[in-house]
């Protein structure tokens, strides 16, 4: 079974298929390495695809620790990947957690005066919990879906968690696939799940407190989400205005995992922005281009003392 070991002494199992330019990808919460494999099948006809399961998610080690799973920590365990596998600028693909950890290794390793460690990033879904007027609701909601799955194990989260507001899509449209996506999350560990539900999802900041080093990012960035992903919207909005060579893909009728719900089109957008970004095309915003606010019309949003529902991706 393939590993490599972060530089804090977590193992990682990770798979490697085709071969040529290297594209990792970067799972969410709700997934593990197996939730790429449409884009699997398709890439590694041309590209060199590396899929691997976050700490707290088997066959990857499971560190008992809550204190061991934080944003930064993620945005680390990416660069290990890279390091441990010898990857020279890949590109890098997130999905919701995976999306985020994707943009903070973006912060730190692809900003303006560095060597990119990345050939572009692509961050979709990216952004749930995000704003300031539901921030702080979805911190203390993570601590106690934390404490729910101690609890009520892991069959009961993907039965309940698992058909939330931005999911039904993916249900409604492939219920086969969707049955399978739900046999996997059941079949996740609780301690590494609800420690990654504490420490990481649970603590992660609020993109909106982030926005210079978001703006400082230097290469290549796809931003991609569902239409019906209400809490990932406007924060894809600000990644769109905020980082200088974004482009944003609004997938009609879709929610939350559109790597699934929609492989065909993912994967042919996905294909697009690559083939834009060797050929050296996928540039900055023209400067008469550029909006007024990063944050929209309505300029930017503050922290509201009374937290709004979010929306469970």
């Amino acid at each position: 079974m393939p590993t490599l070991t972060t530089d804090d002494g977590i193992d990682l199992y990770y798979e490697a298929t085709g071969e040529g330019t290297p594209i990792v990808f970067v799972h969410e919460f709700a997934g593990d390495h197996r939730s790429w494999e449409p884009q699997v099948r398709h890439f590694s006809r041309r590209y060199r695809c590396i899929t691997y399961s976050a700490r707290g998610y088997p066959p990857s080690q499971v560190a008992p620790d809550p204190e061991r799973y934080s944003q930064e920590r993620w945005r680390e365990d990416l660069r290990c990947v890279l390091d441990g596998l010898d990857l020279t600028r890949p590109h890098v693909v997130g999905l919701s957690m995976g999306a985020f950890a994707t943009l903070h290794f973006g912060m730190r390793y692809c900003r303006q005066g560095v060597a990119a460690r990345a050939r572009s990033l692509t961050l979709a879904g990216c952004g749930t919990g995000a704003h300031p007027a539901v921030h702080g609701r979805f911190q203390s909601d993570a601590r106690a879906l934390a404490a729910g799955m101690k609890r009520d194990g892991m069959a009961h989260f993907a039965a309940t968690y698992g058909h939330g507001p931005t999911r039904v899509q993916f249900r409604n449209k492939d219920p086969r696939g969707f049955e399978e996506a739900m046999r996997q999350l059941g079949e996740h560990s609780v301690v590494g799940s609800s420690n990654t539900m504490q420490g990481y999802q649970g603590r992660r900041p609020s993109l909106y407190e982030l926005v210079d080093a978001i703006a400082a990012i230097d290469v290549p960035v796809f931003v991609m989400t569902g239409d019906e992903d209400e809490p990932c919207l406007e924060p894809s909005l600000l990644l769109k205005r905020a980082i200088p060579k974004a482009g944003l893909a609004v997938l009609p009728k879709s929610g939350h995992a559109i790597n699934l719900e929609e492989p065909a089109l993912f994967n042919r957008l996905l294909q697009e922005f690559f083939h834009q970004v060797e050929a050296g095309r996928w540039s900055a915003r023209d400067p008469v281009a550029v909006c007024p606010s990063i944050y929209g019309p309505a300029g930017q949003p503050e922290q509201s003392n009374t937290q709004l529902p979010y929306g469970r991706p």
